[in-house]
């Protein structure tokens, strides 16, 4: 069978096109193949933040906001890329007590960060409530329009687009829908939740999210609010957990987040969840019931047990690579994502350590098929 490019990308979203842009810059026929059911990245936020949950996210969470901050004097107006920074607030001095502490983290990692007072943390946000211990300040934490940044990625020279969903995969071969089969030297598989429908073997669960967007308020909040307790009550969380997650948006919007739920495939908006996540928003910043709600929908986070994404050679499938498992980070670590793939796929020394995210860590290191 004649090869019809040198890679194909499975997967459109963020993942996939920053992958697909990665590859074409190295000189490669790139073809990316899209079912076109709008992913994650067209239901997320578009928050660009570090995250120290454990060294290998930091590590990737870091390396990527440096390359979008590379990357931001390119991008076109539409991608709504802001520095905003992520002001992570503290309720209690238990909280506080966990500011500090990733301070202490970030700050030895050179991450640019602040910790802030009570008294100041309203003189910086005046819409938060009144009693709060106090915050750390990510200063160079941003947001984008991913949906929009996705299909700038996709616009560099020699990339080929196809709308067709992808029924099988055999290494370095790709069935569509129509029968019709397609090779390359290399098959990336980067589609999110719907990886596990080619690949069973992926261990990938969904965790589906509600957000809601308001009318335009403009300068009613500047930094993107996320309440401390969110590391426990919502990212490592099993059951259904919400959190406060508070971002403007450069057209003076509001979107409200987050939730997470597990066991549940039904992208319908349930009732129960969304008002729960906007009565814990409201916690913070009792000045959100009175704003006007103007649409609410879900996504699917394509969650790994260990937190990080998969990337890195198929261990039984001699041509596939994975891209997948970044759950709620795959706009953050985009760029660090196409960077750990293509120095791997040329036999590079990536430009941090690629043993955390290997999909061999699952999948074994069987001898490819």
């Amino acid at each position: 069978m004649k090869p019809c490019a040198d890679v194909i990308v499975i997967g459109a979203g963020i993942i996939g096109a920053a992958c697909a842009q990665a590859l074409a810059a190295r000189g490669l026929r790139v073809l990316v193949l899209d079912a076109g059911l709008h992913g994650a990245t067209a239901a997320g936020m578009g928050h660009l933040l570090v995250l120290d949950d454990n060294p290998a996210e930091l590590a990737l969470s870091k390396h990527s906001l440096q390359r979008w901050r590379e990357i931001a004097p390119a991008l076109p107006d539409s991608c709504a890329y802001r520095s905003n920074g992520t002001l992570w607030l503290a309720a209690n001095a238990e909280e506080m007590a966990v500011a500090e502490h990733k301070y202490q983290v970030l700050r030895a990692q050179g991450v640019a960060c602040e910790l802030v007072g009570g008294p100041a943390l309203r003189q910086r946000e005046p819409a938060l409530r009144e009693g709060l211990e106090g915050g750390l300040l990510i200063n160079q934490d941003g947001i984008l329009y991913a949906p929009a940044t996705a299909r700038w990625m996709l616009q560099a020279n020699g990339i080929e687009q196809r709308q067709a969903r992808v029924s099988a995969i055999e290494g370095n071969q790709v069935r569509l829908d129509d029968g019709q089969w397609l090779s390359a030297e290399a098959v990336v598989l980067a589609n999110g939740i719907q990886a596990t429908d080619l690949c069973p073997e992926l261990p990938i669960e969904p965790k589906k999210g509600h957000l809601l967007i308001t009318d335009r308020y403009p300068g009613s909040v500047t930094h993107t609010l996320v309440e401390l307790g969110y590391v426990t009550s919502a990212h490592n969380a099993s059951g259904p957990s919400t959190a406060c997650n508070i971002q403007p948006r450069p057209t003076g919007q509001l979107f409200i987040g987050a939730s997470r739920q597990f066991g549940t495939t039904d992208p319908a908006v349930e009732g129960w969840m969304l008002a729960r996540m906007l009565k814990r928003a409201t916690e913070y910043m009792p000045g959100l019931a009175q704003l006007n709600g103007i649409r609410a929908w879900t996504g699917f986070r394509a969650a790994s047990p260990d937190g990080l994404p998969l990337v890195g050679r198929h261990p039984r499938q001699d041509g596939l690579w994975l891209a997948v498992g970044h759950e709620g980070l795959g706009v953050t670590t985009a760029p660090a994502t196409a960077d750990l793939l293509v120095a791997q796929l040329f036999g590079e020394t990536p430009p941090l350590a690629a043993e955390p995210y290997l999909p061999e860590r699952f999948l074994g290191v069987a001898a490819c098929a």
